[in-house]
C-alpha cells in the first residue's frame, strides 16, 4: 500500500474534539503525522467529513449468528404462542444449533466475508471472533482441522477489517456431560488436543491468534489450566463466557461449591490478558475477584437484552479494576455506538441515576480498551503518530446527529449516531468505507441475503 493523507473536518485526538487536522498513513498503514488546525485539505489529501474517531472494536463476535436475526424472534414468538409462557435463552439456542449444523467453510467463508463488511460499514475496524464451529456435523475433522477459522481469517481480510481469531475450547454440555449431538462439531475431546489444533494457526499483519473458554460448564475443571497455559505462554488474550445465565452459577455450585467466577481464579484464568464476556450474574465477590485480578469484560448490551439475560454490573466492575470493552455478541444489531450507549442506559434504568460514564470514557471501551482486550495493546484504538491508520467517520449532519456545535461532536456520536451514521472507514490507512459504500465487498445487503438464504435452504 502506498501513503495516503486524509484531512479530518475534526477528529478526536488526545481526549478532545480538534478541527481540521491532516492525518498522514505511511505505507506500513501506520499514523506518521497527526496536525491539527491545518484549514485547507493538503494536494492529493482524502477530506473526511464529520468527526473521524479511532476504530471501532467489536470484542465480542459469533458471525454465524448473524442469519438469526429476524429468523429467531419469529421462532420466539411462536414459542411463546404454543407454550403459552414466555421465550427464553435456552430455547433460542435450539435455534442457533439449527444454523450451526448447516454450515461448511466455504458457506461460512461467503456468511462472514458479509458480516465482516456489515462490520466495516458501521465503522469496525476490529473484530474479536468467538470460534467454537470447529469441523464437520458429528465431529469428523476436515482434511484441514483448521479449515473453519482459517474461512474467518480470509473473510476479514476481504472484508478489509482486523480479526482476532479466539478459537475456543468447548469439551462438554454440561458438568460432568458428553457433548451433544450439536456439540461434537465444536469439541476437540480434550484440551490437549484443542490447544494442538490452535497450535498450527498464524498471526499477520491483519490478524491475531488467542484463545477461548466457552464457559465454565463447557470446559471440565480439570483443563482449564491448559488452555489458560497455551494463552499465558504466548501473551496471547484469552475469552470466557462467564456468568451469562443464573443456571450457569446454580450448576456450577452444585458441582464444585462455588461460583464459575471463583473456578476459574483457582485454575488460574483470571488476569490482565483475559477478557470475561457479559458476566452478568455475579456475587460481589466476583466482582472482586476480577477486579484484583484486572480481568477485562466484555459487555454486550443489545444481546444481553434481546436474550432476557438481565444488566450486568458494569459500573461496579470498572470501580473493582475490571477495564470495560464492548461486543455485538449474536449480531441483534451491528452497532458499537448503540453497544455504548445502551451501556449507559441501562445502568441508567438499574440505578435510577443517571451520568455513570462520560461519552469520552464511552468512546475509550469502544475503541482502546476494546483493542487491548483483543490483544493489539497500544497499536490501535488511538488517533497519533505511530498508532496504526485506522479510523472511523461519523457524519454530523444527519438528522440524528445535526445540531449540536462540533466540540460536543463525542457527545454526539455516542448518544445519538447510530452505525447508518458512518460515512467512513480506514484500515491501515486503506479506505475500505467511503461515502457509506464498501470499496472492497460489493452489494453487501445483497451478500448478506444470498448467504443466509442460502443457509436456511430459501
Amino acid at each position: 500500500m502506498t501513503a495516503q493523507t486524509y484531512w479530518a473536518e475534526h477528529a478526536w485526538v488526545n481526549g478532545s474534539v480538534r478541527s481540521d487536522v491532516v492525518i498522514v498513513a505511511a505505507a506500513n498503514g501506520r499514523i506518521t503525522a497527526v496536525v491539527p488546525g491545518s484549514p485547507r485539505p493538503p494536494a492529493g489529501s482524502v477530506t473526511l467529513r464529520g468527526l473521524t474517531i479511532p476504530g471501532l472494536a467489536n470484542a465480542h463476535s459469533h458471525a454465524f449468528h448473524r442469519a438469526l436475526r429476524g429468523v429467531v424472534q419469529a421462532e420466539s414468538e411462536a414459542e411463546t404462542e404454543a407454550a403459552g409462557a414466555p421465550d427464553s435463552f435456552w430455547t433460542w439456542r435450539e435455534v442457533m444449533y439449527g444454523v450451526a449444523d448447516r454450515l461448511t467453510p466455504d458457506s461460512y467463508f461467503e456468511l462472514a466475508r458479509a458480516v465482516y463488511a456489515e462490520m466495516a460499514m458501521a465503522g469496525i475496524t476490529c473484530v474479536g471472533e468467538f470460534h467454537y464451529l470447529h469441523h464437520a456435523p458429528g465431529g469428523a475433522r476436515y482434511g484441514n482441522p483448521n479449515a473453519m477459522g482459517e474461512a474467518l481469517i480470509a473473510a476479514a481480510a476481504e472484508a478489509g477489517i482486523r480479526i482476532t481469531l479466539l478459537d475456543t475450547c468447548y469439551l462438554s454440555s454440561g458438568f460432568g456431560a458428553e457433548p451433544n449431538e450439536h456439540q461434537l462439531r465444536f469439541s476437540d475431546g480434550t484440551a490437549e488436543a484443542w490447544a494442538e489444533r490452535v497450535s498450527e494457526l498464524k498471526s499477520d499483519g491483519n490478524t491475531r491468534i488467542g484463545a477461548a473458554i466457552h464457559s465454565v460448564r463447557a470446559v471440565p475443571a480439570d483443563q482449564l489450566a491448559t488452555v489458560a497455559g497455551w494463552a499465558q505462554a504466548r501473551t496471547a488474550p484469552l475469552h470466557v463466557h462467564l456468568s451469562e445465565q443464573t443456571a450457569e452459577n446454580d450448576a456450577c455450585v452444585e458441582a464444585h461449591g462455588f461460583t464459575p467466577t471463583r473456578l476459574l481464579a483457582d485454575h488460574g484464568v483470571l488476569g490482565p490478558e483475559t477478557t470475561a464476556v457479559h458476566a452478568t450474574h455475579l456475587t460481589p465477590g466476583d466482582i472482586r475477584l476480577l477486579g484484583h485480578a484486572a480481568t477485562g469484560v466484555c459487555m454486550c448490551p443489545t444481546t444481553e437484552r434481546d436474550l432476557a439475560d438481565g444488566i450486568g454490573p458494569a459500573a461496579e466492575l470498572q470501580r473493582a479494576g475490571s477495564p470495560l470493552s464492548l461486543g455485538s455478541d449474536s449480531h441483534a444489531v451491528i452497532d458499537i455506538l448503540e453497544e455504548a450507549r445502551a451501556m449507559e442506559l441501562d445502568e441508567r434504568l438499574h440505578t435510577r441515576a443517571r451520568g455513570h460514564w462520560t461519552a469520552a470514557q464511552l468512546l475509550r471501551a469502544a475503541t482502546v480498551d476494546g483493542h487491548a482486550a483483543l490483544g493489539w495493546g497500544a497499536e490501535a484504538g488511538r488517533i497519533e503518530v505511530g498508532a496504526l491508520a485506522d479510523l472511523t467517520t461519523v457524519a454530523l449532519d444527519s438528522v440524528r446527529t445535526a445540531g449540536p456545535p462540533p466540540r460536543l461532536g463525542a457527545e454526539t456520536a455516542v448518544f445519538a449516531a447510530t452505525n447508518a451514521d458512518v460515512r467512513h472507514t480506514v484500515v491501515g490507512g486503506r479506505h475500505v468505507v467511503r461515502d457509506g459504500t464498501h470499496q472492497l465487498v460489493p452489494r453487501v445487503p445483497q451478500a448478506l441475503a444470498e448467504s443466509i438464504e442460502a443457509l436456511h435452504g430459501r
